[in-house]
This record gives structure tokens, sequence and C-alpha cells, in this order.
């Protein structure tokens, strides 16, 4: 049974930084390509940014390049996002997702299943 467990989530001024985490189980983890999504309030399902399974390739939708880092340790089955520059409009709740296959990192049609989220709130 896949299990996403998300956390590092909470309340931080504009300009301030948080990292997210995501601890997975329940299937091969290094097998497959992982992401982010988040929802804001009253807003659709987001695709953030992707990671490959190996770690070789990254990719962000175009409203987080930069700031944002997708990565991955394989090794202890946890996918990190760290999220620098915060602001307001970056308030939502976000989801770690796991891929459907080992390369997948081009938006919302390459994941399959999302943990239980992580609130992130940007206000000063």
């Amino acid at each position: 049974q896949v299990q996403l467990v998300e956390s590092g989530g909470g309340l931080v001024q504009p300009g301030g930084s948080l990292r997210l985490s995501c601890a997975a189980s329940g299937f091969t983890f290094r097998s497959y390509a992982m992401s982010w999504v988040r929802q804001a309030p009253g807003k659709g399902l987001e695709w953030v940014s992707g990671i490959d399974h190996s770690s070789r390739n990254t990719n962000s939708g175009d409203s987080v390049k930069g700031p944002f880092t997708i990565s991955r340790d394989n090794a202890k089955n946890i996918v990190y996002l760290q999220m620098n520059n915060l602001q307001p409009e970056d308030t939502a709740v976000y989801y770690c997702a796991k891929g459907k296959n080992p390369y997948g990192i081009n938006g919302l049609g390459s994941i399959e299943q999302r943990g239980q989220g992580t609130q992130v709130t940007v206000s000063s």
C-alpha cells in the first residue's frame, strides 16, 4: 500500500524559506519519478515540480521556476522541496505525489497518487 507523508509546512513571512519533506513507503521508491503539487484556496490542483527516479532530471512549473528546488534521497525514501523567497501567492496545501513511471516529470498527467498534504501559509 502506497503511503506518502508530507511534513515541513507552516507559516512563513514573505521572502522566507521552507523545506518540505515527504516520506514514502509501500512501493519501490527508487523506481519512480516523484512530484510536488499544490492547491491554493479556491483553485485547482497545480503541478509544482518533479524529479526522475535517479535525480538526473528535474522540472518545474512556470510559476515556480527558480525559487523552488526538488531533490530526493533514494536511500531514505524521502523527497524534498526547498522553497525560497516565498510569496503570498505560494500559499497552498502542498502534496507529494508518486509518478506513474521512472521518468515522467511534466505535469499533473505524470502523477498517480498523492499524500494528505501539508499547509504552507505565506503572510506577514
